[in-house]
């Protein structure tokens, strides 16, 4: 079994900073592209940011120079770095990786949540 595992949600007032973590475990032989994705509460999940195994990133335009996501590979694990937080920040965050463990595929954590008050 593989598991995602974020930390690091919380509080924060606007112009604060998290710091988000995401630790794999399990099964594991490889893991490729990881990412973070948010929810806000009746919209859709949408990409925060992603990068490969070979540490290349991309972000989405609303959180470019404010958010920086990086990985550890031998802690299996990946992070997101957000400062400058704004109030339309607030949303559930999750982590996801591509895992090749018995089989193939994509992997998602619980999510974490990240509240931005004005």
């Amino acid at each position: 079994q593989v598991q995602l595992v974020e930390s690091g949600g919380g509080l924060v007032q606007a112009g604060g900073s998290l710091r988000l973590s995401c630790e794999v475990s399990g099964t594991i032989y490889q893991i490729y592209d990881m990412a973070w994705y948010r929810q806000a509460p009746g919209k859709e999940r949408e990409l925060v940011a992603k990068i490969t195994r070979e540490g290349r990133s991309d972000y989405a335009d609303s959180v470019k120079d404010r958010f920086t996501i990086s990985r550890d590979s031998a802690k299996k694990a990946v992070y997101l770095q957000m400062n400058s937080l704004k109030p339309e920040d607030t949303a559930a965050y999750y982590c996801n990786a591509d895992v090749l463990s018995k089989t193939w595929r994509v992997y998602w954590g619980q999510g974490t949540q990240v509240t931005v008050s004005p």
